[in-house]
C-alpha cells in the first residue's frame, strides 16, 4: 500500500511538468550575443492561436517610452511595452510544436515566420524564426 501511495504522490508531483508543455505563459528572452536578459514576453492562447506581448523590458539602459519605430505595419509607433510580437501559431497534431505563426523583432521591424517548441519539461521554449531558407533559434526561459 505504501508503494501505491508513493507512486500516486510521484505522479501528482509530475503533473505540473506535463501541464507546462505549452508556450502559454511568461518567458524571459536573452540577447544572442551577450546572454543579457532582454524582455519578458507573455504568450497567451486566443482561440487556438498564440499571441505574445512584451510585458517588461529588461535591457540595461532601455528607454521605457521606446516605440517600435522600425515596424512597418499596425505596430509602427506603438510602445515596446505591451507590443504584440507574436501572432498566430497553432499546435501541430501529435507534436509539442506550435507553428504557422509570425514573430517581429522590434529592434529592426523585421517579421519572421515562427515556430515554438517547449523543451526541458516546459522550462524552456525554443523560438525559431524563419526568413526563407534561413532560420535562427533562441531559447527563452520560463518565468515562474
Amino acid at each position: 500500500m505504501k508503494k501505491i501511495g508513493a507512486v500516486i504522490v510521484g505522479l501528482m508531483a509530475a503533473m505540473p511538468v506535463f501541464a507546462q508543455m505549452t508556450p502559454v505563459g511568461l518567458w524571459r528572452s536573452a540577447d544572442d550575443k551577450t546572454g543579457e536578459a532582454k524582455a519578458e514576453i507573455r504568450i497567451s492562447d486566443n482561440a487556438g492561436a498564440l499571441s505574445g506581448r512584451i510585458e517588461k523590458t529588461l535591457k540595461k539602459g532601455a528607454d521605457p517610452a521606446a516605440v517600435c519605430a522600425e515596424c512597418t505595419d499596425d505596430r509602427k509607433g506603438q510602445p515596446i511595452k505591451g507590443l504584440e510580437i507574436i501572432r498566430g501559431g497553432k499546435k501541430e497534431a501529435d507534436k509539442d510544436v506550435w507553428s504557422g505563426g509570425k514573430i517581429i523583432d522590434p529592434e529592426n521591424g523585421k517579421e519572421y515566420s515562427a515556430s515554438f517548441t517547449p523543451v526541458e519539461g516546459g522550462a524552456k521554449l525554443e523560438v525559431r524564426g524563419y526568413l526563407g531558407p534561413f532560420w535562427r533559434t533562441q531559447v527563452w526561459q520560463r518565468v515562474n
